[in-house]
């Protein structure tokens, strides 16, 4: 009977490569002009807060059962172990490297934009100062408040598109994973295996005991791309997909939907 444990920590190996560019791209500094100085004769300004970084929520995966338990007294059989290597299988397949270049696309934009959105605080914070003389204490606060103001919607809304960045990717990848799940159990069905470890667990192993080119090859006839949501579309907006029918499973095994 095949573990859930291996080919669960084989999810979380491929999650752990896109999700963790989603944390570093979070850990952005957010430009406040006018921050920590005064407001010359009136009152100091309120200060910009830098917005609040949203919790990270886990891809949530399809509970599977329970193997039932052995009947007192009878040993549980004999280990067949197979190996996958699922970095390897991340590399060949073409729907988790589409994933992959797509949500590297928006971060890199995401930044472009926030990087001229900044130099554009910048030049009006600049435009204010040369003002300043002129301008009577109400009027100065009234100016730097509307910046500041205008500085924080700014960052809410580079907050919301990180956000959505790093949940299309959360959502893509769980797609990638319910299949890959699907995929070694039947590859490891065919070959009678009832024992599956990650390959950077393992020391060593003989080459037939390792499943990750055929667990490849399977995975891209199953999920050749999968669609992702728009970056204007509603953020619970799920990924579909786009793959062929997966060969019938032996029976006992799961079919998936």
């Amino acid at each position: 009977m095949a573990r859930r444990a291996p080919v669960a920590l084989a999810a979380i190996l491929l999650s752990s490569t896109l999700l963790s560019g989603a944390a570093m791209a979070q850990q952005q500094e957010w430009f406040v002009p006018g921050q920590g100085q005064s407001g010359g004769q009136g009152a100091a300004p309120r200060p910009a807060q830098r917005p609040v970084q949203p919790a990270q929520r886990p891809a949530q995966r399809a509970v599977q059962p329970n193997p039932a338990p052995l009947p007192p007294g009878e040993q549980p059989p004999a280990a067949i172990i197979g190996i996958v290597d699922v970095p390897e299988v991340q590399r060949n397949s073409t729907a988790f490297n589409q994933v992959r270049e797509e949500i590297e696309k928006r971060r890199a934009k995401l930044n472009d934009d926030l990087q001229k959105e900044q130099a554009k605080w910048r030049d009006e914070q600049q435009a204010l100062a040369a003002q300043r003389a002129g301008l009577s204490p109400e009027d100065l606060r009234v100016k730097e408040r509307d910046l500041q103001d205008r500085v924080q919607d700014a960052q809410r809304i580079f907050r919301d598109r990180s956000r959505a960045i790093e949940q299309a990717a959360q959502g893509s990848l769980m797609e990638i994973e319910q299949a890959l799940a699907v995929v070694i159990r039947q590859v490891s069905t065919s070959r009678k295996v009832n024992l599956v470890l990650p390959r950077p667990l393992v020391i060593f192993n003989d080459p037939p005991f390792d499943l990750t080119a055929e667990v490849a090859a399977q995975l891209n006839k199953v999920v050749r791309t999968v669609t992702m949501p728009a970056e204007d579309a509603p953020a619970a907006a799920a990924p579909a997909a786009q793959s062929q029918p997966p060969r019938a499973p032996a029976q006992g095994q799961p079919r998936r939907n």
